[in-house]
């Protein structure tokens, strides 16, 4: 084969690589930010009641949460995980659906957030549905990037660390 023939091509890819390597971090953060707290909020939602927020269909219920009645036999059955009464775990789940996405969605202690939904994630994983591993898996890799990389400069964490002069 003619080496010369492939060097245009080559030439070509490493251009288009370079454009892939001028993202920056902060989109890739925010969208990973943005799309596994909807991910945990979302599933937060089935699970309670008096409180509705989506951003993207539009719809806001604004009230004070309380547990749908379908939760706790939903911990019950479906979702029982040892150690934990079904109905703490359905408590807990609830809570840690609703308050550690908002965390990430604005990037305040976004890192331990991500940490909190890796454990959660695991849980579920290993205890509910161990079938699920694509899903978790992806779960899984954004919540690592987040806590390896952080969640960007659009965020409450990178403004904090910039007033108090923590950034490397």
């Amino acid at each position: 084969m003619n080496t010369q023939t492939h060097t245009p091509i080559a030439a070509l890819v490493n251009r288009i690589i370079q454009g892939f390597e001028r993202i920056p971090y902060s989109l890739i953060a925010f969208v990973a930010r943005f799309s596994i707290a909807a991910v945990f909020w979302k599933s937060g939602q089935t699970k309670v009641e008096g409180l509705a927020i989506d951003l993207v269909s539009g719809t806001f219920e604004l009230g004070w949460p309380h547990l749908a009645d379908s939760t706790i036999p939903l911990f019950q059955s479906e979702y029982h995980v040892p150690l934990l009464s079904p109905e703490l775990a359905a408590h807990l789940a609830a809570f840690a659906e609703h308050f550690f996405p908002v965390l990430i969605l604005v990037g305040l202690a976004s890192r331990f957030s991500a940490l909190a939904l890796l454990g959660m994630t695991l849980t579920i994983q290993l205890f509910v549905y161990p079938d699920a591993y694509p899903t978790h898996g992806t779960w899984a890799a954004i919540l690592l990037l987040l806590m390896a990389r952080g969640p960007g400069v659009c965020s409450l964490d990178h403004l904090i660390a910039r007033h108090f002069q923590c950034i490397k």
